[in-house]
Parts: C-alpha cells; structure tokens; sequence
C-alpha cells in the first residue's frame, strides 16, 4: 500500500507519517521509508554527521506493526505505545538510506497488541525490539 492507502489506517501525517510504502503478508508487515535528510528530527541530531533518532527508529517499526491492525484501525481509534522492550540499536540510519522493517504480532487482547520487529537498511540490522501498544479513542 501507498501513503495514501496507509493514511486511511494511521491517524498519522506530515511530518510524523514515517512509511512510504507498506504491505502485510500473513503474520508479518512490512514497511519501507527512505531518509531525505530533510525531514525535522535530522536538523539537531547531529548537526554536520546526521543520524536518524532511535526513537524515530522506534516510531517506524510501530507504524508497520498497525498496517497489521486494518480491521481495528478506524476513524477516531489512536494507537499509542504502552511500553519497548529489549531494544537494540546496532548500526547508524542516515540520510539517503532506504530503511526496511519487518513486524510480526506476538499476541494481542484488544485493546492491547504485543510485537516484535527489525530495521534494517541493505540487509543491515540497525535496530530490533519487542514493543507494545493499545488502540484508543471512540
């Protein structure tokens, strides 16, 4: 799916809509977001050597992980994280890198939903964690 297409699951948009592209295949989703070295995370982070936030890492990898959640995204539902565990972060992501991430639920209890996930760019893990979040609003 295309932005547009993600934009009708996430409640998310300019400048914090992070997925150019995404897909769910089965158990798993994928996502993809290249790094212009423009977007407002990079400007302070660091100036002169710019490296993509781990946090924004993070940021990603949840985006991909609701493509999985079609069905229990919808207009007024917010998801939110409720917690990150055992991430890592092994490699710098910067400016021109096509990131890739891999999500995969590991349970859920709805409002709650528990996964795992990779960012890697040119098969290079960059970043991995287990994370949680629950699904808010009406």
């Amino acid at each position: 799916m295309n932005r547009e297409e993600i934009m009708k699951i996430l409640p998310h948009r300019e400048e914090m809509l992070l997925l150019d592209d995404a897909e769910a295949t089965g158990e798993t989703a994928i996502g993809h977001y290249t790094v212009r070295g423009d977007e407002f995370f990079l400007k302070g982070h660091f100036p002169g050597c710019a490296i993509v936030p781990g946090v924004i890492l993070c940021e990603i990898l949840a985006q991909t992980a609701c493509v999985l959640m079609e069905d229990s995204m919808r207009e007024g539902k917010l998801p939110v994280y409720t917690g990150l565990n055992q991430v890592k972060f092994r490699s710098p992501v910067k400016p021109g890198d096509r990131i890739e991430t891999r999500c995969r639920m590991k349970r859920s209890k709805h409002p709650f939903y528990f996964a795992e996930g990779t960012v890697t760019v040119d098969d290079r893990l960059c970043a991995s964690g287990e994370f949680s979040f629950a699904i808010t609003g009406e």
